[in-house]
């Protein structure tokens, strides 16, 4: 008995001694008692190049004329390579919801790309690296340091049949408040190269017709009007009359169409060079 009762004893005076030892260390040095918090701007493997090669080319299309082409932040868009839910996510699972509407009463519009586009994006966001006490913006790019000569070829061969210099565009860069606008505008003039819907159309005087939609119904009844929302499941539009219509999809029916002004822009993203989008900004900025 009396055995037992020395030997809980000598284990209660040992778990003290750590206790207190521990109390003491933590005392002298407070670091100890808090926990590591995670590194700020963290160094994640790196993926396949073929992999960083479609996340940039998806981003310069679906991403790049809000966020800008370094995604440091463009005219509408924040900075993603400081944002908290690019830097706290791992493989899309926080950017995923966002980019298929999670954040549309914040103005951030659904990305029509699939999780694995998404996924590609990511990973290329995260190789992009940032020093926590560096700004991106802080050394401005030279966004005109194209050819203006093979500008001007290039706007003639794949621009000139729907713009003009002389006509829609002209006096199209005194317009334009900074060298970045005019060249998000040009490439795709709804996509936010200013404040508004059209963004830096708006302001070069452009007319972009809205995007409509036509449904027609099982009955045959075709109803067209201006898009507002639609996913897999809905297709919502406002008739010219101004009248609400919502239609239920399931799968095919009922049938939709989309009617997109902006088709051709969005067509000509997927086939532009760095040196096209420099050479044609730099042609275009001529434009007085």
């Amino acid at each position: 008995m009396k055995r037992g009762f020395l030997a809980a004893l000598l284990i209660a005076v040992f778990g003290w001694c750590v206790i207190e030892t521990q109390s003491v260390a933590g005392a002298q040095n407070p670091a100890a008692r808090r926990p590591q918090r995670p590194e700020a701007y963290p160094d994640r493997p790196k993926a396949p190049q073929d992999v960083l090669d479609r996340g940039k080319a998806t981003y310069g299309v679906s991403c790049a004329f809000c966020h800008g082409s370094d995604a440091g932040g463009g005219e509408l868009g924040p900075n993603l390579l400081r944002s908290s839910v690019v830097l706290a996510d791992q493989s899309g699972e926080l950017i995923s919801p966002i980019v298929h509407g999670g954040r549309v009463e914040k103005g951030m519009p659904r990305i029509d790309i699939s999780d694995a586009q998404i996924i590609d994006v990511v990973s290329w966001l995260h190789s992009l690296k940032v020093a926590s006490r560096t700004d991106p913006n802080e050394h401005n790019i030279d966004i005109v340091r194209g050819d203006a000569k093979a500008g001007e070829i290039y706007f003639q061969k794949t621009c000139a049949s729907c713009h003009s210099v002389t006509g829609d565009l002209k006096g199209f860069a005194s317009k334009m408040p900074t060298p970045k606008t005019l060249q998000q505008t040009w490439m795709l003039p709804g996509g936010g190269g200013g404040r508004g819907p059209a963004g830096g159309a708006q302001m070069a005087g452009l007319h972009v017709p809205p995007t409509t939609v036509t449904v027609t119904t099982t009955t045959g009844e075709k109803v067209t009007g201006v898009m507002g929302r639609i996913d897999e499941f809905y297709v919502g539009l406002t008739e010219a009359d101004g009248k609400l219509r919502s239609f239920t999809r399931m799968g095919d029916i009922p049938k939709v169409e989309i009617h997109d002004p902006l088709a051709p822009h969005r067509e000509l993203l997927k086939t532009y060079k760095d040196k096209d989008i420099h050479d044609v900004t730099a042609y275009l900025v001529t434009l007085k």
